[in-house]
């Protein structure tokens, strides 16, 4: 139960850059207060005001106007500064920006040691933080050689060492895999019931819905703030607000829309089996139904010999600092045939050798071992081959605004078509038709500065340029990371749009099974340098406890439906989509009657 209040904001405001033609007002008059143990989630779109909001809690930044009191110390008293950042300490997006030790245990210590600490009281300060986040036993390794979900809970273990009241995260599992997302949460709500208070900041509606307590924000304002099931159960809201609802809210309000008395208020898919479950009549005795009627037409595409395939990898090997003390086997004699045309997902867990794969298919790297083709060219090549191979192939980066580095979009888009010794007349032709496709108006946008857009803009911008090469095949890493909603569903829609125009071959690494659901015709699934899993991604997601074997989830909606299952409603487990996943319960239900 939340005690005290521990944060107390009054009419805050942010201004950054005021007074000059890049003012931008971020906050404008929050008032808000968050008691001692609650766990509170802040969501909305990139732009919202959410980092600059959680920046303030412990002092990063200082209000232009109004106050914030942590614990009742004015963040804008120079004499509180050093307590505050101890009261509230902060996580970061990404684990590699934060860790500055080599070895886990020192980088714990590093806070404590600051506060000059007794040697006696940092060690039983490191020892407490490293049981806390249960890793114990990784105390002696190098972090840079641990899982992004390991050096997540390095981070966080170097603030509890801290003592802190309370704990921000600002996106912290969005560019982790699914078990590493679910460590840093199992932690984060393990501290929370421990009596920590947990600010967390996330895109993620099914995070959010872990919460006690859900803050919306929009243009620098708070516009709803109440439980999880009081702020889910405005689907509309959200919508306008370009947020999204969790799949289970999503599904629940289909339910009730085909009549059934499904309860307002569900937020998660445990909650929804139950309640679908409590439909089905008390005296029907499971499994005395046929399964056949429900089986899903195969949708898989056979693989014909004369189909045409863009990417052949035949026993693939790569290893990295070959013959040295660090030498690390990548990949294990990948067997991978990509079809042309199609959208193909590569996913598995972090270090499973997605990057390091994809990085052959445009001669990045070059096996260590084994043979790849992309359509005709044999790798490795070299020279003017290597040339060609590049211009076929455009690889857009895990943060693809690392790519930009043009004053303006147009040399940016422009920059790849120039070196290709193209004309002007054709190289503008190229730029104009690449922004049209990532959907960036060319009038509009040309003349502007990449480094003035808005992420998801940048990450068009990045598309383009690689577009503009007029490659037959684009592969693209992790390209929604730390996308808000409507920033992932406009890229994912650009590159729907692409494939239907162009015919060009897609290739997509991700972590988010939902979105790879709704884009590509094929998953491989690649665990331990190998590919462990491979067909139609119906096929590949339909086997869920496969996937969670080796730390991976299947959709929100093929979870429900294999509870549903597990437990006797014939439903079936191989849908991709809400929708889907309605008609198949319903006829599920529709058995008992």
């Amino acid at each position: 139960m939340a005690g005290d209040v521990l944060i107390k904001i009054r009419n805050l405001r942010h201004v950054y850059n005021p007074g000059t033609p890049e003012e931008v007002l971020a906050l404008d008059g929050i008032s808000l207060e968050i008691r001692e143990g609650e766990f509170v989630a802040i969501v909305g779109a990139n732009g919202s005001g959410k980092s600059t909001l959680a920046k303030h809690l412990n002092a990063l930044l200082l209000p232009t106007e109004g106050e914030v009191l942590i614990a009742g110390m004015d963040t804008r008293r120079p004499e509180y500064l050093w307590e505050i950042r101890q009261q509230v300490g902060m996580v970061f997006q990404n684990p590699d920006n934060q860790i500055v030790a080599t070895v886990v245990e020192e980088d714990v210590a590093f806070g404590p040691e600051n506060l000059g600490l007794p040697p006696e009281e940092i060690r039983r300060r490191v020892e407490e933080a490293l049981r806390a986040v249960h890793l114990e036993e990784l105390r002696h390794h190098e972090p840079h050689l641990l899982s992004g979900g390991q050096k997540q809970r390095v981070a966080i273990a170097g603030i509890l060492a801290m003592r802190p009241r309370c704990i921000v995260l600002d996106e912290a599992t969005s560019m982790l895999d699914p078990q590493g997302q679910q460590e840093v949460l199992a932690t984060v709500r393990r501290l929370n019931a421990e009596g920590i208070t947990i600010v967390f900041i996330t895109h993620s509606m099914d995070e959010a819905a872990l919460a006690s307590r859900v803050l919306v924000m929009d243009k620098g304002h708070i516009v709803l703030d109440g439980p999880p099931q009081e702020v889910f159960s405005k689907p509309a809201e959200l919508r306008r607000l370009h947020l999204n609802v969790p799949q289970a809210v999503q599904l629940a309000e289909l339910l009730r829309q085909e009549g059934l008395p499904i309860p307002r208020g569900i937020v998660t898919p445990g909650e929804l089996v139950e309640a679908i479950w409590s439909l089905v009549p008390r005296f029907a005795k499971a499994g005395n139904w046929t399964l056949a009627s429900l089986a899903l037409e195969n949708s898989r595409k056979a693989m014909q010999g004369n189909e045409q395939t863009a990417i052949t990898c035949e026993d693939v090997h790569y290893i990295y600092l070959r013959g040295t003390p660090m030498e690390t086997v990548a990949l294990r004699g990948v067997n991978l045939r990509i079809p042309a045309g199609e959208a193909t997902g590569i996913i598995g867990p972090t270090g499973s050798g997605k990057s390091t794969l994809i990085q052959h298919f445009n001669g990045l790297l070059r096996p260590t071992a084994g043979r790849i083709w992309v359509d005709s060219i044999e790798l490795p090549a070299s020279g003017a081959v290597l040339r060609e191979l590049r211009q076929k192939v455009g690889l857009v980066f895990q943060y693809p605004e690392h790519q930009l580095f043009e004053e303006t979009v147009y040399d940016d888009v422009a920059f790849g078509p120039r070196n290709m010794g193209l004309g002007e007349e054709e190289v503008s032709r190229r730029v104009r038709q690449a922004l049209e496709l990532v959907g960036l108006d060319p009038g509009r946008f040309g003349k502007r500065s990449p480094f003035s857009l808005s992420e998801g803009e940048m990450r068009r911008v990045a598309i383009a340029g690689v577009l503009a090469m007029d490659p037959r095949v684009l592969v693209l890493d992790e390209p929604t990371a730390g996308l808000d909603p409507r920033g992932r569903e406009e890229i994912l829609a650009h590159l729907q749009t692409l494939r239907a125009r162009e015919e060009v071959t897609v290739i997509v690494v991700s972590h988010s099974i939902d979105e790879l659901s709704s884009l590509t015709d094929r998953v491989a699934v690649l665990h331990q340098g190998r590919v462990y899993l491979e067909g139609t991604t119906r096929e590949v997601f339909s086997q869920g406890k496969r996937l969670a074997a080796i730390g991976l989830r299947v959709p929100v909606v093929a979870e429900v439906l294999e509870k549903l299952r597990e437990r006797g409603l014939p439903v079936r487990t191989d849908v991709l989509t809400v929708e889907e996943a309605k008609e198949t319960i319903l006829k599920g239900l529709k058995a008992f009657s």
